[in-house]
């Protein structure tokens, strides 16, 4: 929650996009880019990014609980069982994304981010995998020379509370940010209390005039219940509650996480920079599951490093960007019995360990860019990378010495060409072709013994697009429509075998097509009054090309888990100190199977948030805030679990219910001392 009305002044299609290395501004990029605001982010309850990932064409977020998400965006990634994977992230210059290719974005506080970039498919070759795309969130300090603190306290329904303090101290040469806040929830389904505690620190320092070095550290302390899916029956009567195994067994997940980085950045002289970054990741993770008990550790350490450069090539003005990301991750893991039936109503009851094992990832990217402004009107952007990614996995449960086993996957070239012609002013067409790759998960690697498949191929796509971006009526209208297709081949299907256990193939090939688009208008801009619009959203089709499973032929149908359509319609309104904003979202029904013969309904959003800023005195200012989501109660599956078996004589559980309609409201304090 933001301490003031934060207002527009800047034109959409000028923003600068931050998030690759050459930047540029959004118009003349050729690609697809979906940005979120500061302005955004502080019209929401600050508790999940998922009202504000969905707001983008093309982007679907499917929220389970505040810790079981999915992200996918142009379908890539849906058949994913119980996380986001096929799309990579970052925060500033540090990959979230684990060496296996994970994202958690839910441990991130809302209220420390300023700007959220999402670079759909493969459209950048600089980030290594991730064939859905790349997610760049960009930290709240401010440029500017503002020392405050700030108090903020929001409580909601199904006892949302969350209590935050943050910090600013910034001269001319140094800028530090600290926040700590405190996110707790009982939730609507029984089993699903939640509680995580995270401390931010960001730091900038000008070591001299060519100089900067940043800072980040993110430690974050997690322990989450977890209520798991549903079958249709229970989905339609009961929703509140819990899968029964998971309820007997008060089945949850903690973890504690650090991030670390240092990063500097020197100019050498107009033409050359340098930016480089040092970072790590730690997470110490506990799960009790019905089924076992998971034990395991991430250490990770890398390095990632760009250099610029800006001049003319043969008189054409050229920028040029060399980088590298190195990596090395090593994942342990442990599992135990679960004897929580012999001792009814106790919860998980930690029993013998039977399975113990480590696995060691490295990857190396190697990239190039380079944007050429072939003439006024017309610009060209090209670029290739470099991916060799090794595993070492060792079973340190076999008494058997030669439990060690190592893999590579073949060296992945990415190239990408894009053009972007401006053939009126403000109005760019735009056209590229890019190639992109996602490895598997650590569960995909693996045979129904644990060891390392050898068989198992990444996913490499292929992606076709081509757009309009422009402005009309001076500027008040930006206008985005784009059309996309990107083939995928070596698809890779979490088989599940058993209620724990999961086997990877490469099944065939799918195709994802669709068309997208966003109209942002500024219906009435004066000093003391906005009104601004928007209307987004995407057709898709996305389907098995040749794709064979446990000899059934799926040929021809539509993935599951992803919406046929999606839109969007916000309206904005700001009146001085007073601020009022409304989101409807509609979506599509989604095929539950790749058989197609389940889907789910489809069903609408309408949130609702006011703001009213006031100065107590001079240098205090307060926020109040309220808010609504799902104004309409709509009943519906905010998460699809695709594909799911019924073991025994249970009915499958695909469906994890959306919250019911629900209010949340928060006031903060703001103290200024400059």
């Amino acid at each position: 929650m933001k301490s003031q009305t934060i207002k527009d002044t800047t034109a959409l299609s000028e923003v600068v996009l931050i998030g690759s290395p050459i930047k540029n501004t959004l118009q003349k990029t050729a690609s697809s880019v979906g940005l979120i605001s500061a302005k955004e982010i502080s019209q929401t309850d600050g508790v999940i990014l998922t009202p504000l990932l969905n707001k983008t064409a093309g982007v679907y977020m499917q929220q389970g609980t505040l810790n079981t998400n999915r992200i996918t965006i142009r379908g890539i990634g849906a058949r994913s069982q119980f996380s986001t994977n096929r799309v990579k992230a970052y925060f500033e210059e540090i990959p979230l994304s684990t060496g296996e290719g994970e994202t958690t974005l839910e441990d991130i506080d809302l209220s420390v981010l300023n700007k959220i970039e999402i670079i759909k498919g493969p459209n950048s070759s600089s980030f290594g995998a991730g064939l859905g795309g790349v997610i760049h969130l960009f930290g709240n300090p401010s440029s500017e020379e503002i020392s405050f603190v700030k108090s903020t306290t929001t409580i909601g329904s199904f006892g949302l509370f969350k209590n935050s303090f943050s910090g600013q101290m910034s001269n001319s040469k140094t800028n530090v940010y600290a926040n700590y806040s405190n996110l707790q929830s009982e939730g609507f389904r029984a089993n699903s209390s939640y509680d995580r505690q995270s401390i931010n620190l960001f730091g900038k320092h000008q070591l001299s005039e060519k100089g900067k070095l940043n800072f980040i550290g993110i430690a974050t302390r997690l322990k989450a219940f977890i209520p798991s899916s549903i079958n249709q029956t229970d989905f339609d009567n009961s929703p509140e509650i819990a899968a029964t195994n998971w309820a007997a067994a008060g089945g949850y997940e903690s973890y504690d996480k650090l991030l670390l980085g240092i990063g500097y950045d020197h100019t050498f002289s107009e033409k050359w920079h340098w930016n480089s970054t040092v970072f790590s990741n730690f997470k110490e993770a506990y799960e009790p599951r019905p089924f076992d008990i998971l034990e395991d550790n991430i250490v990770n350490f890398g390095v990632r490093s760009k250099l610029n450069y800006t001049d003319k090539l043969f008189s054409i003005p050229t920028k040029i960007s060399f980088g590298t990301e190195l990596l090395r991750e090593k994942y342990t893991f442990s599992l135990y019995e679960n004897l929580y039936q012999t001792q009814p109503n106790q919860g998980s009851i930690q029993g013998d360990k039977f399975s113990d094992a480590s696995q060691n990832r490295n990857y190396v990217n190697l990239f190039w860019q380079m944007e050429m402004q072939l003439s006024s009107k017309l610009n060209i952007e090209t670029g290739l990378a470099f991916n060799q990614t090794k595993y070492e996995q060792k079973d340190a449960f076999k008494s058997n010495e030669n439990t060690r086993e190592n893999y590579s996957f073949d060296a992945i070239l990415s190239p990408r060409i894009g053009l972007s012609y401006e053939f009126s002013k403000g109005k760019n067409l735009y056209f590229s072709v890019s190639k992109g790759f996602s490895h598997p998960t650590v569960a995909e690697t693996l045979t129904p013994e644990g060891q390392l498949n050898p068989a198992i191929l990444p996913e490499i796509g292929i992606n076709y697009e081509v757009g309009f971006k422009g402005n009309f009526m001076k500027n008040r209208i930006y206008t985005e429509v784009n059309l996309f297709a990107t083939t995928i081949k070596n698809v890779l299907v979490a088989r599940r075998i058993a209620e724990d256990q999961y086997v990877g193939i490469n099944a065939g090939e799918s195709l994802h097509q669709g068309i997208e688009f966003l109209i942002n208008g500024k219906l009435h801009s004066t000093e003391k009054i906005q009104l601004n619009s928007y209307i987004s959203g995407s057709l898709n089709h996305f389907e098995f090309v040749d794709f064979v499973d446990n000899n059934n032929d799926f040929s021809g149908n539509q993935l599951p888990s992803v919406p046929e359509f999606q839109w969007n319609v916000g309206l904005d309104f700001s009146l001085k100190s007073f601020s009022f904003s409304t989101s409807y979202r509609t979506v599509g029904k989604m095929f539950l199977n790749d058989a197609n013969s389940l889907s789910s309904q489809p069903y609408q959003l309408l949130d609702i948030n006011t703001n009213y800023t006031f100065s107590v005195w001079k240098n205090l200012k307060v926020n109040l805030q309220l808010g609504i989501q799902n104004s309409l109660d709509e009943k519906y599956a905010a998460s699809i679990l695709p594909n799911a078996i019924g073991f025994g004589n249970n009915a499958p559980r695909y469906f994890y219910p959306g919250n019911p309609r629900n209010y949340y409201g928060g006031m903060s304090l703001s103290y200024r001392f400059n």
